[in-house]
């Protein structure tokens, strides 16, 4: 790998320098592990902990486990899951610096959806977090602790959630604040766009509808034995009766 020998060479060049300790001088060598005698924390690794081992380079797949769910890490204490946000984190590193070196050399990137389980392992650990803290100012202060916010609409007149801040400033006296945020206000140019947005959201509902129609006339005709309570949960927004009832459909369906 082309990024993983510059690391190499670059560990060997400094390969001749030493770190001095309260305690004795450890000589630092290429992929050398470097102990402080001073401390009991985990020993401090080179820069190849940011590519993964060495026999899974240039490989096709790479087999992987599921993502960590919040059920999981309820049951951890508060040290366990500081630990575990780390080695997330460090997981995350070493994927992204291999994804970029797949693609200097134009390769695939074996099991992408790598980054993705963690990712979502980092979200729930976030969330679970989140839990504990809110639980705890609850307790203490009978607040959430959370930053305060509200819904409001912005200068196109969406909806957004704004979390709110302190100023040393009042908003009246705020420039900065106030050429940063702008909220709705009522006139012809917003009503117009208003008026044209929403319409814009009613006509893709509507064809997302037939679609889902038409997309339930074929499976119908292509599977008429399948279960109606399996096709009505996926595709609750259509009518399954008035889609039996389709020209499109040939009648031959024996509900289960």
């Amino acid at each position: 790998m082309g990024t993983a020998n510059k690391i190499f060479n670059i560990c060997k060049l400094f390969g001749n320098l030493t770190v001095q300790g309260s305690v004795k001088t450890v000589p630092l060598k290429p992929f050398s592990i470097v102990t402080r005698s001073i401390s009991t924390s985990p020993p401090l690794k080179d820069l190849m902990e940011f590519f993964d081992q060495k026999d899974k380079w240039g490989g096709i797949e790479v087999k992987t486990g599921r993502a960590w769910n919040k059920e999981e890490m309820r049951l951890k204490s508060n040290t366990d899951l500081h630990k575990l946000w780390y080695i997330l984190l460090k997981e995350r590193n070493m994927l992204l610096t291999m994804e970029q070196d797949a693609k200097d050399q134009v390769r695939l990137f074996p099991n992408p959806e790598r980054l993705d389980k963690v990712e979502i392992s980092m979200e729930n650990l976030e969330a679970v977090v989140r839990e504990r803290n809110k639980a705890y100012h609850q307790l203490e202060t009978g607040e959430t602790g959370e930053r305060p916010g509200k819904v409001t609409k912005n200068a196109f007149g969406l909806n957004y959630y704004y979390k709110m801040s302190e100023y040393p400033l009042p908003k009246h006296m705020n420039k900065k604040w106030q050429q940063k945020y702008r909220f709705f206000k009522h006139d012809k140019d917003n009503e117009a766009f208003l008026l044209k947005y929403r319409e814009k959201l009613y006509l893709n509902k509507k064809r997302q509808k037939a679609r889902n129609f038409n997309h339930v006339i074929g499976l119908l005709n292509r599977f008429p034995n399948m279960d109606i309570a399996a096709l009505k949960q996926q595709y609750p927004d259509v009518d399954l009766e008035k889609a039996k009832r389709s020209r499109k459909y040939g009648g031959h369906f024996v509900p289960k």
